[in-house]
């Protein structure tokens, strides 16, 4: 099968692509940076911007689904990267008919989210990292949801808790909506898209996943996925 992964040049985008590569399936690695991938069998890359429908248009013709791993660092500003790629990929999906779609959301995007037996991420880290310092990024999160949500595709929405790198595949769980856990493993996040882009176990609604087998050091989490400059 042939997939178009957006965002393919960022942490999770990476490990998606080397993951669909090693299952046998083609890959249109489409990233601003097409140059910068190592040639490998079964990768094409494409250079787009993800927000440009013309470009977008001619990077995911021919593919079967489309996967999306784009992101966004926090900002006080306006964040708009995830709602307009959103409608460049879905109008661009539309014309071509290709129905199946996965995004990377967050957990936070589920109003009712609140992990378990988590006190000090519930009442100290999740205000302060996710609702304020993150309050942008999310709210374009919700947008972009909302504008997939008014498609006919065959979507799913893919919630991750807090990401950190971990090199290898966990044992992760999923759950409809969002999952009952704090962190979430970039590899594990990667497989479980694939897994549900062929398994079709949450289609038109949202998956959460989490990690459960190992955790991240929480200080080197928030200073690497909220505050460093990359």
């Amino acid at each position: 099968m042939r997939i178009a992964v957006f965002g393919a040049n960022g942490p999770t985008g990476r490990h998606l692509t080397d993951q669909a590569l090693a299952a046998g399936h083609e890959v249109v690695a489409v990233t601003r940076r097409p140059g910068s991938l190592p040639p490998r069998p079964g990768l094409t890359g494409a250079g787009a911007a993800a927000r440009a429908p013309v470009a977008v248009d001619a990077a995911i013709e021919g593919t079967d689904a489309v996967l999306s791993a784009l992101g966004a660092r926090f900002s006080k500003e306006t964040i708009t990267t995830y709602s307009a790629s959103a409608a460049a990929i879905t109008g661009a999906m539309a014309r071509h008919g290709i129905k199946r779609l996965l995004a990377v959301s967050s957990s936070i995007a589920d109003p009712n989210w609140r992990p378990t037996g988590a006190h000090f991420f519930n009442h100290v880290l999740d205000p302060l990292v996710n609702r304020r310092l993150g309050r942008t990024l999310h709210e374009d999160m919700r947008r972009m949801e909302a504008v997939i949500r008014r498609t006919d595709l065959d979507w799913t929405l893919v919630r991750p808790s807090g990401l950190f790198e971990h090199p290898v595949v966990t044992n992760y769980h999923t759950a409809e909506t969002s999952a009952d856990g704090v962190f979430t493993a970039r590899a594990d996040l990667a497989a479980s898209m694939l897994h549900e882009w062929e398994e079709r176990l949450y289609v038109r609604t949202a998956m959460g996943v989490i990690t459960t087998a190992v955790k991240p050091n929480i200080a080197k989490l928030i200073w690497n996925e909220g505050v460093k400059k990359k």
